[in-house]
């Protein structure tokens, strides 16, 4: 089922596969210039639906019109939050939210989990500190959006990334595998970390009443 919603910065899509008597919902986001039908956007699609979770792959507006540069932090954080409340008023409707994504997508739902009351995030590939270029000084890490997630955590990364390797930390588990940013060379490894830790988190949220939506 595809839904478009519009945003004040366009037109934003989600493609929402649900499943009968879900446990929880996943919204996943695409990274920088690539989209919803990466590798290990869809291996994370498909293990979420084995595990009982409902789940819908988002498309930035800058994405559904066509052009391959991201739009601002602000305005992607925007998009992604006004389709996400559409879908927990509708499909997604009270049961737990986890969110996540690959690259840039990781980041937004990183940014947005604390207001989204997200009960988990999942990262694939989190581009934690941009190479550095030629004749440019080091680049910042994105580090502090890591650390501001409030929920657990999962981080799977390549051990070729040239981004780096996010440290693991309280609440987050962060999970090597072969391959660089594009994770292709790791999906079985990819397979394995998403099924482990969404089958933990499932297990939690059905012993733990107060993550049910209200």
């Amino acid at each position: 089922m595809i839904l478009d919603v519009e945003t004040p910065h366009g037109l934003a899509r989600a493609h929402v596969h649900p499943v009968p008597r879900p446990k929880a919902s996943l919204v996943l986001g695409h990274g920088a210039g690539g989209g919803i039908a990466a590798p290990d956007l869809v291996v994370a699609s498909d293990v979420a639906r084995e595990q009982g979770l409902s789940v819908a792959l988002v498309e930035q507006p800058y994405r559904v019109a066509g052009r391959r540069a991201p739009a601002p932090a602000a305005q992607l954080d925007a998009a992604w939050t006004i389709v996400i409340a559409h879908l927990l008023a509708s499909e997604f409707s009270g049961v737990p939210l986890v969110v996540g994504g690959r690259s840039l997508g990781a980041r937004v739902a990183c940014r947005t989990q604390a207001a989204l009351r997200a009960v988990g995030v999942l990262c694939l590939a989190f581009p934690l500190t941009p190479p550095r270029r030629s004749g440019s000084a080091p680049a910042q890490s994105r580090l502090s959006e890591l650390d501001a997630v409030s929920a657990p955590t999962l981080v799977v990364q390549g051990t070729r990334d040239p981004f780096g390797m996010p440290p693991a930390a309280a609440g987050r588990t962060v999970i090597e595998v072969a391959g660089n940013h594009s994770l292709r060379t790791g999906l079985s490894d990819v397979r394995a970390a998403v099924q482990a830790w969404l089958g933990a988190l499932v297990v939690d949220l059905a012993e733990s009443p107060h993550h049910a939506v209200t």
